[in-house]
């Protein structure tokens, strides 16, 4: 099980604000590949901006302190932002956080169409996604 930095999600109450800083301040660009496609009916519709290095992506999601509840789940990934790393075995990685006694809530795909979500608390309370692409 391979872990790679995916994107960097940061919550905000005006994404077209922070949609136009990160654009014309530090001049990143619509990503190009791997665009998220938004589950809008299940729990989260808030509206999302997304740039990218190239390399790395930037979701700049509409704030949202009530989609845990919505969704019925524990760890709410639009309330503070998070970061997020993909995975290439999210069965194996499950199974590790198990091991280590973490907790974690399953959101399955019901955010992004195709990837399976998890989301765990580090130490500090900072939100961290795992996803996998399902293919």
């Amino acid at each position: 099980m391979k872990l790679k930095l995916h994107h960097i999600n940061l919550s905000t109450e005006d994404v077209p604000r922070m949609d136009a800083f990160y654009r014309d301040v530090l001049g990143l660009a619509p990503p190009t590949r791997d665009l998220p496609t938004l589950e809008k009916k299940e729990g989260y519709a808030g509206d999302v901006a997304f740039v990218s290095d190239g390399d790395i992506q930037v979701h700049l999601a509409q704030k949202d302190i009530g989609a845990g509840f919505r969704t019925g789940q524990i760890v709410n990934p639009v309330a503070r932002g998070h970061i997020a790393y993909r995975t290439d075995d999210l069965a194996a990685f499950r199974a590790h956080l198990e091991v280590q006694n973490i907790p974690y809530s399953d959101w399955g795909n019901a955010a992004v169409a195709g990837w399976h979500q998890i989301f765990f608390y580090d130490p500090d309370g900072n939100v961290i996604e795992v996803h996998q692409a399902q293919n």
